[in-house]
């Protein structure tokens, strides 16, 4: 069966780090997935992308986490990471990990396959 699983998420306060992570089975990993994303919905707003990878280790950013946030994989694991610095009260959300096709690389909720069930980050000022 399909799995991803996140861990990592917790409380921080403004300007800190965070590194996310997602356990991927090897089934979504090494098949059907050219690309693993990383989504946030923070409470009363819908979900957004916020950085995404290709199997080529090319990636792509939300323009509110340039700079800021780094997406890597290690294949050897099957694992997604999301190194987050600088951390703003703005990036408070549950964070969720994702896999799908090629058309994920526009992060877009539609075109991922596979989800996680989601790690909350809590940043105060």
């Amino acid at each position: 069966q399909v799995q991803l699983v996140e861990s990592g998420g917790g409380s921080m306060q403004a300007g800190g780090s965070l590194r996310l992570s997602c356990s991927a089975s090897d089934s979504v990993y090494s098949s059907e997935s050219h690309c693993m994303a990383w989504f946030r919905q923070a409470p009363g707003k819908e979900r957004e992308g916020v950085a995404v990878i290709d199997t080529t280790g090319s990636t792509r950013y939300a323009d509110s986490v340039k700079g800021r946030f780094s997406i890597s994989k290690d294949n050897a694991k099957t694992t997604l990471y999301l190194q987050m610095n600088s951390l703003k009260p703005e990036d408070t959300a549950m964070y969720y990990c994702a896999a799908g096709s090629g058309r994920l690389w526009y992060l877009s909720i539609y075109d991922a396959n596979y989800w996680g069930q989601g790690t909350q980050v809590t940043v105060s000022s």
